[in-house]
């Protein structure tokens, strides 16, 4: 006989103890949903939402002068003279005609004076552009009239596809739509994936679906190497940009430069035992410890491929305080 879910579920409920559901309230107010706070596309509005996210676009761009921020919106006469307000402007606008009443713009929806709320909006964001409608990827150095295939063009050459933070504004959204200068329309990352996939190195079947199983599938050093050639305005950027590409979350420590690459690939270990997060290669002759200092000493492996493990046996691996403990699989060669 097939027990009824529903009535099981009672059963189970009603031999919990009578407090449960103050737990319940109790555990929700202690660590409540990251918030997310939205621009309204038609007064210049933000609201904040805890739950029931209403659907929204989101803009992914190159911090350029001037840029609106979260104090700035708070007083729209003030940020209307600012030279930022324009693409603020452009995007809303297209999130209108798009029939969307929200977006996300980081310049002005996260307030950057409160470092939990910058952890917390870094720590979310993949999951913030994964979950949007749209995401509108607006590169103000490609003009009209740029031949997009070409790979001298405009296009390819320009500055949002060098930046850290893009990778994952490209990855993570179902979709993405292009717009060069005065929001002009280029394409869809589904029309340009040959192009995007030349340009970036990214497998076109991650392009197309940037879901965590689907990254999951590529190797860590595979990964690391999309990151290899972009840059980030802080250090310790280049390691929290990529955190939504491993499915993992950290506190933010700016000040810790370097480091904070270092702690990235601890986490990543914790929860994957793929061994090609070691395939990188030194960018200079000094003693070096087994762990890379920048994704660019993954440049080379874009290429390498996951040792396949069929073993039921096989040992997960770790780092202590005396090094690194793991065992690998040996191969044998012909000659």
């Amino acid at each position: 006989m097939v027990p009824d879910p529903g009535r099981q579920s009672s059963n189970v409920y009603n031999r919990l103890p009578f407090f449960f559901p103050l737990v319940l309230v109790f555990l929700t107010l202690l660590f409540p949903s990251p918030a997310m706070r939205l621009l309204n596309t038609v007064t210049k509005e933000l609201f904040e939402f805890q739950s029931d996210v209403p659907a929204y676009a989101i803009l992914s761009h190159v911090w350029e002068k001037e840029e609106v921020t979260f104090r700035d919106i708070g007083d729209l006469d003030k940020a209307k003279k600012m030279q930022g307000f324009s693409k603020i402007i452009g995007a809303c606008d297209t999130a209108i005609k798009d029939g969307l009443k929200y977006i996300w713009i980081d310049t002005c929806c996260i307030n950057k004076d409160s470092s939990a709320e910058v952890s917390e909006a870094i720590n979310s964001m993949y999951m913030w552009y994964k979950n949007s409608r749209v995401c509108y990827a607006y590169l103000s150095d490609v003009s009209k009239e740029d031949d997009h295939e070409n790979s001298c063009s405009f296009f390819a050459t320009s500055l949002w596809f060098s930046r850290g933070w893009t990778l994952q504004e490209l990855i993570a959204p179902r979709r993405v739509v292009f717009y060069g200068m005065n929001w002009i329309d280029i394409g869809t990352k589904a029309t340009l994936r040959h192009t995007i996939s030349t340009i970036t190195g990214i497998d076109i079947g991650v392009i197309t679906d940037g879901s965590l199983d689907r990254l999951n599938s590529i190797p860590v050093a595979v990964r690391m190497s999309w990151a290899a050639d972009r840059n980030t305005t802080r250090e310790e950027d280049v390691a929290y940009s990529l955190m939504g590409l491993f499915g993992v979350t950290m506190p933010l420590l700016y000040g810790e430069r370097g480091k904070a690459f270092i702690r990235l690939q601890h986490e990543i270990i914790k929860q994957s035992d793929d061994h090609s997060i070691f395939a990188w290669a030194s960018q200079d002759d000094g003693e070096r410890g087994i762990l890379a200092r920048s994704p660019s000493e993954f440049r080379n492996s874009e290429k390498v491929e996951r040792i396949p493990d069929s073993s039921e046996d096989s040992k997960p691996y770790f780092i202590t305080n005396k090094g690194l403990r793991i065992d690998l699989p040996t191969l044998s060669s012909y000659f």
